[in-house]
């Protein structure tokens, strides 16, 4: 058994994640609201105090003002589809569904009848850049 099995089988156990399924679609929910007034905020302060900001998957995939240029690239080649949606955006989407059973950021996985943890919050936190985060993407999808 490799060790991302094995790893599989323990977050499936421990943090009730279910990693066996067949994705459809992943769903990166930021920890951020969505408008522009919202989008200026977050700019400044990730310029400012970029340590104390409070969304890791916005720092891995966007600087100050625009995409980082290698989770783009990534992005844009993936045969999976992705979806990016802010808090305020994920709850009224899924309102009825899911909304508030999650923390964020977080990346979750969709197929038509379920939806589940891919990258729960906790592990989204200490991915320390962007590579990482798509090495990370690339073994769970087994690319």
């Amino acid at each position: 058994m490799s060790p991302w099995d094995l790893h599989r089988k323990k977050l499936n156990k421990k943090q009730n994640i279910n990693l066996d399924y067949r994705v459809e679609k992943l769903i990166f929910v930021y920890n951020a609201f969505s408008g522009t007034h919202n989008a200026v905020l977050d700019a400044l302060h990730k310029i400012v105090s970029p340590k104390s900001y409070a969304c890791n998957l916005c720092k891995l995939t966007y600087g100050a003002f625009c995409e980082n240029s290698q989770w783009k690239e990534f992005r844009q080649k993936s045969n999976v589809e992705m979806d990016f949606l802010h808090i305020d955006e994920f709850r009224k989407k899924y309102a009825s569904k899911f909304s508030y059973k999650y923390t964020f950021p977080i990346v979750l996985w969709e197929d038509e009848a379920e939806m589940g943890i891919f990258i729960p919050t906790e592990e989204m936190e200490r991915v320390p850049n962007t590579e990482a985060l798509i090495k990370l993407i690339e073994e769970r999808l087994k690319i």
